[in-house]
């Protein structure tokens, strides 16, 4: 699947949701399914900063595709980085350069967390493209 169809794909699951009680419940179910990062991956230097909660996320470059591994210690922003590492994980870094994560303003993600998970997400977002950015400078 496309990046652009996995968001359109996103976009769909959350658009048959009535309310944002059911969106928060699947974040949540979306964050049981991020599989294990390693524990010795849990490090400072993975740590994403200006974020509430603690969030992990790692990254490998191989046959010129990135790919993600994350954790958090809060359940809803578990389900956010889910999110993100099921739409850009396996993806060229200029893929992900060339994204504008519209995605998220079209589901209403950023409008209906807390401002903290709000700038969470930014955070997260600001991340993965600085992880896409370093690996197309190795290109």
């Amino acid at each position: 699947m496309t990046l652009i169809e996995e968001e359109r794909s996103v976009v769909e699951e959350f658009s048959v949701l009535e309310d944002w009680m059911d969106k928060y419940e699947y974040l949540i179910e979306l964050g049981k399914s991020l599989p294990m990062i390693e524990e010795s991956s849990k490090t400072e230097a993975n740590l994403i900063k200006g974020c509430q909660s603690r969030v992990w996320l790692n990254s490998s470059f191989s046959d010129g595709k990135v790919f993600f591994t994350a954790d958090s210690d809060a359940i809803i922003t578990k389900g956010i980085i889910s999110l993100l590492i099921r739409v850009y994980n396996g993806r060229t870094p200029k893929e992900i350069l060339d994204s504008d994560f519209s995605f998220i303003s079209e589901i209403g993600l950023k409008e209906n967390l807390s401002p903290t998970r709000a700038n969470g997400l930014v955070s997260m977002i600001k991340q993965i493209k600085e992880y896409a950015l370093a690996y197309s400078l190795k290109q």
